[in-house]
C-alpha cells in the first residue's frame, strides 16, 4: 500500500470512491474544481494506492490559519486496516510542517457513524452552526 499525492489522472477513481463511500459530491468535486484546488495544496490531497487501484483518499486544505480535513474515504474492502488513520496522520504531519495548529472537519448528519473514528484520533465535538453561500 502506497500513500502518495493525488494527480489529475486519479480523478475518475477518486470520484468513484467518494460516491461508493456515500460522500455527497457536488460542484466542489468536479474535475475542473479539483484542478483549481490542487494548485493551492497539492501536497495535502493524498491517495492510497494498491495494485494500481485507489483504495483511499483524503483532501487536506490549509488557509494559512486553520487546516481542514475533507473527503476522507476508504474502499469497503480496505476498511478496518487503519488506512483511514494513516491518511489522516499523514495530512496532520504535513499540516504541522506548514505551521498549522488546528485542524477542522465537518461531518454531515447522514454520516454521523464516522464520529467515533475521529474521536479515537483525538478529535472533539464542537457545537457550531455551519453556514455556507455559493458565490458562483
Amino acid at each position: 500500500m502506497k500513500i502518495r499525492e493525488f494527480n489529475l489522472k486519479d480523478y475518475p477513481q477518486v470520484f468513484a470512491l467518494w460516491e461508493e463511500s456515500g460522500l455527497h459530491t457536488g460542484r466542489s468535486d468536479t474535475f475542473e474544481s479539483i484542478k483549481v484546488q490542487i494548485k493551492r495544496d497539492p501536497d495535502l490531497f493524498l491517495v492510497a494506492e494498491e495494485d494500481g487501484n485507489i483504495v483511499g483518499v483524503v483532501l487536506g486544505r490549509f488557509d494559512g490559519r486553520r487546516g481542514w480535513l475533507n473527503r476522507l474515504a476508504v474502499a469497503p474492502g480496505s476498511r478496518n486496516g487503519r488506512l483511514g488513520s494513516r491518511l489522516v496522520a499523514e495530512v496532520e504531519k504535513r499540516l504541522i510542517a506548514k505551521g498549522c495548529e488546528k485542524l477542522n472537519l465537518v461531518i454531515t448528519p447522514d454520516n454521523v457513524h464516522v464520529q467515533p473514528f475521529y474521536e479515537k484520533l483525538g478529535y472533539t465535538l464542537e457545537e457550531l452552526i455551519f453556514m455556507e453561500k455559493w458565490l458562483v
